[in-house]
């Protein structure tokens, strides 16, 4: 059921709201969490690792039996890494598709692992099509995976997930999903997408806090995956048969980190888990969305592609506009908002995820509002030619 969202706080202690995909700002109880310490060794600490891993697995919804959950130490980009390197043999190739900067990290990865890959960059406007994936793989029989990356946050764009896997699927290819960003708040059933494997971290839309991310996978892909990896820090197999046989993780894990992150499966639970964490996101994109076109802003994607995670605007084409400042106003009224990372165009990123409601997207949007006023910028109107180049690359 959706929360009620009165019952989400302002930041104590004087912090600014995060307005970012993650790091974002968490729960009092959250960071209290952190207070204690644990010896990762201790009885107490296993259980605390076991439980956060059942906790992940119950959000799969039907078919969860047949996967297991692997925590890796380390930021999002070691679990995509961990995954491609473990769960992609040495003679396998993945097609990656790419709508922004972390499709194309991806494909960085790939390099790096010395693996095959097939990159399909669509530029940062539109998302990959299953017609496309079908087209690709009819086209190279030894693509053996999919990568898809589940919500691109250097756009804000939400990828038709179902659409694309069911195409990896018919042409008999694995998929493998990263949900970093989007897993906890969007739905990612695996009674509907049968992914090989899938790869979120702590520090997103489950509200804890930086220092690890886990791996969801088919159990059979897992034991699979022996002798895949080309690291032995980022070997998801060599770290679930250590989890299965002692309880342990290999290496010294972040249990400040795993603390906090079980009493955040708490607040997701309490909330109404997927759904209503979700309800809650929504909302606060489609109020600050609202309030910012009120202003004159626009959005770089087209409705129906807008993301609950976070959402990219062009900056206003007023002379008067500097982002720098516009920055600096907005913190100094307790917002942290996000740089762009187009290469097209000049733009910038608003978060919808974390401890806020709507009453706290509406405090957003009206610091927007004077801080346009601060900078003398008579119109948050972007550039024209930002508008038609969005219309051709769009089309």
């Amino acid at each position: 059921m959706p929360c009620d969202t009165s019952i989400i706080e302002a930041p104590r202690l004087g912090e600014p709201y995060l307005l970012t995909p993650g790091p974002l700002t968490t729960s009092y109880e959250v960071k209290e969490a952190m207070l204690r310490d644990w010896g990762s060794w201790d009885d107490d600490f296993r259980a605390m690792t076991r439980k956060m891993r059942d906790q992940l697995l119950a959000l799969l919804g039907d078919g969860r039996a047949d996967y297991d959950c692997v925590p890796i130490q380390g930021s999002g980009s070691y679990c995509v890494e961990a995954m491609l390197g473990s769960f992609v043999p040495a003679d396998g190739k993945v097609l990656v598709m790419a709508n922004g900067a972390y499709g194309l990290r991806a494909a960085r990865t790939m390099e790096y692992l010395g693996r095959e890959f097939h990159l399909v960059n669509k530029g940062d406007y539109m998302p990959p099509r299953g017609d496309e994936v079908a087209e690709i793989l009819a086209q190279d029989s030894a693509i053996t995976h999919v990568l898809i990356i589940h919500c691109e946050t250097s756009s804000g764009i939400l990828n038709p997930v179902e659409e694309l896997a069911d195409a990896a699927h018919a042409a008999g290819c694995k998929v493998l999903i990263d949900s970093m960003s989007a897993f906890g708040a969007v739905p990612l059933d695996v009674s509907r997408v049968k992914y090989a494997a899938m790869v979120s971290s702590a520090n997103k839309c489950i509200e804890g806090v930086p220092g690890f991310g886990f791996v969801i996978a088919r159990k059979d892909e897992l034991a699979a995956a022996e002798g895949n990896s080309h690291s032995l820090s980022l070997d998801v197999h060599a770290q679930w048969v250590t989890m299965e046989e002692t309880g342990q993780w290999r290496f010294t894990p972040p249990t400040h980190v795993v603390a906090a992150f079980l009493k955040a499966l708490e607040g997701h639970t309490a909330e109404g888990a997927v759904a209503g964490r979700g309800a809650r996101y929504t909302r606060n994109r489609d109020v600050m969305v609202a309030g910012m076109r009120k202003l004159g802003f626009e959005t770089l994607l087209a409705e129906r592609w807008l993301s609950p995670i976070i959402v990219t605007f062009f900056c206003p084409a007023d002379p008067n506009f500097e982002f720098t400042q516009f920055y600096e106003l907005m913190k100094s009224k307790g917002f942290i908002i996000y740089p762009g990372k187009l290469t097209v165009v000049d733009s910038f990123r608003v978060g919808c995820v974390g401890q806020m409601d709507e009453h706290t997207m509406r405090r957003v949007v009206e610091a927007a509002r004077e801080t346009l006023d601060e900078m003398n910028v008579a119109s948050a109107a972007p550039p024209q030619a930002a508008l038609d180049e969005r219309k051709i690359l769009a089309a």
